[in-house]
């Protein structure tokens, strides 16, 4: 996902799309992805056994992908993303929230699957979706760019 995100937007001129408007198509994008996987290719599509694991784990690595992406475009109100410690902060606190709902899935009311490697997968996503966005932010100037004196 990091790479597709890459090449969409690789061709942009810095001020000529906000990060914002990114956000919001990188959010399209993803949720389009993680439903085509749920509602089509898990359902109706033969997985080979050695790539099941990879498709089971793929929604949870999107989804927290897109969490710094998620809260530029919904929740620019109160994630400002104007420096590296408020997407530090973002992105934990998105982190937590996917912890805490996955531990609730322990909770056997609410007919849900606990599994270790989905925060696993969760941590990778905020992981590679935290690099992305800083790397947007850097040449977006939300940010300046570190320079060796």
């Amino acid at each position: 996902m990091n790479y597709i995100a890459i090449f969409l937007f690789s061709s942009l001129k810095p001020y000529g799309m906000p990060l914002k408007r990114i956000s919001k198509q990188i959010m399209i994008i993803g949720t389009l992805v993680i439903w085509t996987i749920k509602f089509l290719v898990r359902p109706f599509i033969h997985i080979d056994p050695a790539f099941k694991p990879l498709i089971g784990l793929a929604p949870n690595l999107i989804g927290s992908f897109l969490l710094p992406f998620g809260a530029c475009w919904f929740f620019q109100r109160f994630f400002r993303l104007e420096n590296d410690r408020d997407l530090n902060i973002t992105c934990c606190f998105g982190l937590l929230l996917v912890v805490i709902n996955e531990y609730l899935q322990l909770i056997p009311v609410f007919g849900r699957t606990f599994d270790y490697l989905d925060i696993l997968s969760s941590v990778i996503g905020v992981f590679f979706g935290h690099i992305l966005f800083r790397r947007l932010m850097v040449y977006y100037a939300v940010i300046p760019q570190k320079t060796t004196a």
